[in-house]
């Protein structure tokens, strides 16, 4: 937020007018622009930031992770292509600025190349659905990378000028975890059952603590049509007591002893998938030049699970493909 208006007032001072789409709105400058701040969005930011990129990370949400990254089974999955390697640098001390509480509403191919048009996420609390909305700064990168998880194809459906034949069609599907209480746990490992339509299956993870939870389980939803809520990741986290019923039988068969009573709600999480019910499991989708035909734009679909594991590789993938 604090960027938004250093960079409009600084687009202010040097006379900056706005054009088309964005009429009104200043105008600034940037090298590299990553929309979303999740484990992902992070991860892309630091490679371009030690590739000597410099880097502007837009984030709808307060704080970094707040989206899908912070609601997933705490699990590294096995298989990763890439050398382990640590995220606890600081990414600012690389060269990257994060601006929270920033939505991207849309953008273009404008006269001067990208365009992407962004205001304070406060605006848009009160927005009627289906109404336009106004940007208050556009950001005019060299580079461009879509990591707006959940937001990644409203938002690429709301740029004008990519073809909308290159723009899958999301699905949503939440997933719900139970904890177990008063009862004593037998497991000391993690067990994963055999995949089902949708997800991998209700499995046993153990946190840090030593709590055991299951989960998650697939419930597919309704993405609505609005894209702006969508920005703001108005999607329903709570979890459904009522549907401990689906998780006891499942649960159960690896589990035999499990007590009526035994499972409380934990959390949930909503993955952004690109294949519905009945549908094989799709791959992440990463979109660059070489697929859409506009420079400087790099979209990420589908990243959903193992996205937390895959999140360095992906960086890497787009530094060494579109740098």
């Amino acid at each position: 937020m604090l960027l938004l208006r250093r960079l409009a007032g600084a687009a202010r001072r040097r006379g900056l007018a706005a054009r088309g789409l964005a009429s009104g709105a200043p105008r600034e400058a940037a090298d590299a622009v990553v929309v979303g701040a999740g484990v992902v969005g992070l991860a892309v930011a630091r490679a371009l930031a030690m590739a000597g990129r410099e880097v502007v990370v837009v984030e709808a949400g307060p704080s970094f992770g707040t989206g899908t990254s912070s609601r997933n089974s705490e699990v590294i999955h096995a298989g990763i292509y890439y050398p382990p390697r640590s995220l606890k640098a600081d990414a600012e001390n690389l060269g990257t600025t994060i601006s929270y509480n920033t939505a991207v509403i849309g953008g273009q191919v404008g006269y001067e190349g990208l365009e992407l048009h962004i205001c304070e996420s406060k605006e848009l609390q009160n927005h009627p659905v289906g109404s336009h909305v106004t940007p208050q700064l556009v950001l005019l990168p060299k580079l461009l990378i879509n990591s707006a998880g959940l937001s990644a194809v409203p938002l690429a459906k709301q740029f004008h000028g990519l073809d909308q034949a290159f723009v899958p069609n999301p699905h949503y599907a939440r997933g719900c975890y139970f904890t177990l209480s008063q009862t004593k746990s037998p497991f000391s490992h993690l067990i994963y059952p055999l995949p089902e339509d949708g997800g991998i299956g209700v499995h046993v993870t153990i946190d840090l603590n030593g709590q055991v939870r299951f989960g998650p389980d697939v419930e597919w939803l309704d993405g609505g049509e609005d894209p702006v809520s969508c920005f703001l990741n108005r999607f329903d986290y709570s979890v459904n007591p009522t549907r401990c019923s689906v998780f006891y039988p499942v649960v159960r068969k690896y589990f035999p002893n499990l007590k009526d009573g035994s499972l409380e709600p934990g959390y949930s999480g909503i993955r952004p998938k690109l294949s519905g019910p009945g549908q094989p499991p799709s791959d992440f989708v990463i979109q660059g030049q070489d697929i859409h035909g506009i420079t400087g734009l790099v979209n990420l679909f589908g990243i959903e699970s193992p996205g937390l594991t895959s999140s360095l590789s992906i960086a890497e993938h787009i530094v060494s493909r579109y740098l």
